[in-house]
């Protein structure tokens, strides 16, 4: 029996409900319809990340599709059966190799059989969370509700270059609920800056910056250095491990941008979560919502509802038989729970 088409206006957020939607219309077979595609964006439309994703997912799952062009602001997909295998696919760009990942997860985790992706364009973008998130922050929480998931970065891509590579490993998997109103205790804490083609003294002071503004030890100070073809690039990451689960802030150098302003970027982007109780802060919260939902359950506590997580939530709730609740628990705390109805 067909499945009625799922109506959606794209112009709700940006890149997450074309994302999302994709992965939910692989795993429900609901064929999907989205207009406005990224409408509200400088760029609107498909730009060349998004139609990768939109492609990647077509040929994961045999789908018939219409409007895949660049700069397309329509899009018709109607997926078939989902399939594991051995697949590559080329942004082409510094586009965001991750975002592309994503949106293939969930659907592989529902393949009869293991998957092994091979992504190359951006590793590491400014508008996106890098390889690094992915390994530290969101999959091990991804693995703890059963997801058979291996991630190697084997290529730093900056932008405007990109020439990155990820190489994902992905084993049919159950997802099981997972609750985490609370990060627990401090572990540990770690700032790293990566250089690619960009002179040494700017992890330096990236560092030192970092250090004085969070009064970070001297041992918690790395910095690695990449051939400089894999650059121009930088990028700063505080890693803040907690027990149980880790958070991973970053933020990138740009060309006329000094490196104590990058640190200061790094410390704005992580502050209203360190000095908060939420377990989770915005990207991963982002991140975890349609997993949990897949699980039938979840719950977690966050600073604030972010455009990007609304936005999911609107999707979700077209897809699948869950109710998503949102209650602010105080200043900088709010509790985010799934619910299957």
């Amino acid at each position: 029996m067909k499945k009625d088409v799922i109506e959606l206006d794209g112009s709700i957020g940006g890149g997450q409900v074309l994302r999302s939607a994709l992965s939910l219309s692989m795993i429900t077979g609901q064929p999907l319809r989205i207009d406005n595609i990224r409408a509200r964006r400088v760029r609107p439309g498909l730009l060349r990340q998004h139609l990768t994703a939109v492609l990647a997912a077509a040929e994961v799952c045999g789908a018939t599709v219409e409007g895949a062009q660049m700069h397309s602001q329509q899009l018709y997909f109607e997926p078939g059966a989902i399939r594991g295998g051995d697949y590559r696919f080329s942004i082409g760009t510094a586009g965001s190799c991750s975002l592309v990942l994503q949106t293939l997860l969930p659907a592989l985790l529902h393949a009869p059989q293991a998957s092994r992706v091979h992504i190359s364009g951006g590793t590491h973008n400014p508008l996106a969370p890098p390889a690094d998130f992915l390994q530290r922050g969101f999959l091990p929480l991804m693995q703890r509700m059963g997801a058979r998931i291996e991630l190697q970065l084997l290529r730093h891509g900056f932008v405007p270059a990109g020439g990155g590579e990820l190489l994902a490993f992905v084993q049919p998997s159950t997802l099981q609920p997972l609750h985490l109103c609370e990060r627990g205790a401090l572990l540990s804490r770690r700032a790293t800056a990566v250089i690619a083609g960009v002179p040494g003294h700017v992890a330096e002071r990236e560092l030192s910056r970092l250090a004085k503004r969070l009064n970070l030890a001297p041992e918690a100070l790395h910095w690695q250095v990449l051939d400089p073809e894999h650059g121009p690039g930088n990028v700063l990451m505080l890693e803040v491990v907690c027990e149980h689960l880790s958070e991973l802030f970053f933020a990138f150098g740009q060309s006329g941008l000094r490196a104590e302003k990058v640190a200061d970027y790094l410390v704005d982007a992580a502050r209203p979560w360190l000095g908060s109780e939420a377990a989770v802060a915005e990207h991963l919260a982002d991140q975890l919502l349609l997993p949990m939902a897949l699980a039938g359950a979840g719950s977690f506590t966050t600073t604030h509802v972010s455009e990007h997580l609304r936005s999911n939530i609107s999707v979700i709730e077209r897809f699948l038989p869950v109710l998503i609740d949102c209650q602010q628990q105080g200043e900088n705390l709010c509790k985010v729970e799934i619910e299957a109805c």
